[in-house]
């Protein structure tokens, strides 16, 4: 790749993007917010949510000095993400909580760029955390979904308009906002029936020896907070 191929590229990825219409923002909102509402679509679409839940995990196992061995994503839309290292303290606590948070906090991050105008850089970005995420999947039916996730963030990165990448953006990051609200109440609600024994609220309660229902009250307050903050900078108020 020549030195003027490299200047091209370095200049689309750093460079501004002009911000889309008002009407595309919020209609790219409301299609989100069609992939996230309904129950059969929700099936579906929650593998999205769940490849950035088990991603925060691996994330923060690696960042706290853990032992990444793998990620399975699995046709229910639920995962698992294996590290090793201490079965206490402050590293497993960041593993632990990183899971139900990453989704909003990703969405927060995401609508940040996008109200700097940053939308080739949310692309490439989100590309290549995906690609990184790849290599550490265990099998077949999360590789499958990664390859598709990833194949279509590439597509559109690299041959589709200025406008489709901008409502593209949007709709991803409007998703991840407000993907990330549902599964906390799931899980909130699955507690009260007595189910999810071991969930990321039960398994922090055990090793902070706290209720677990306050970290639920803080996978909420995350959601909720990156779901207003995010639409605030989405909408440019």
């Amino acid at each position: 790749m020549d030195s003027s191929t490299t200047a091209g590229l370095w200049d689309r990825l750093t460079g501004l993007q002009e911000a889309p219409a008002t009407w595309l923002v919020i209609a790219t909102g409301l299609a989100a917010l069609a992939l996230v509402a309904p129950g059969p679509v929700w099936r579906v679409s929650r593998n999205a949510v769940t490849i950035a839940h088990e991603g925060g995990h691996g994330l923060l196992a690696l960042l706290t000095g853990r032992r990444l061995d793998g990620i399975r994503l699995h046709s229910d839309t639920s995962g698992v993400t294996v590290s090793r290292g201490k079965p206490t303290g402050l590293g497993m606590i960041l593993t632990a909580a990183a899971g139900y948070t990453a989704p909003s906090l990703l969405g927060l991050g995401g609508a940040a760029l996008l109200s700097a105008h940053r939308i080739t850089l949310l692309l490439w970005a989100a590309t290549a955390l995906l690609l990184a995420m790849l290599v550490m999947i265990r099998n077949a039916y999360g590789a499958l979904t990664m390859v598709l996730t990833g194949g279509t963030f590439v597509l559109v990165s690299w041959l589709a308009s200025a406008q489709v990448q901008a409502a593209f953006a949007y709709a991803a990051v409007w998703f991840l906002l407000l993907g990330g609200v549902r599964p906390v109440f799931e899980l909130g609600a699955k507690r009260r029936h007595g189910g999810a024994p071991d969930s990321d609220a039960d398994q922090l309660g055990r090793l902070t020896h706290t209720p677990a229902v306050l970290w639920l009250f803080l996978f909420h307050a995350v959601a909720l907070c990156s779901l207003i903050g995010g639409g605030r900078w989405l909408l440019n108020l």
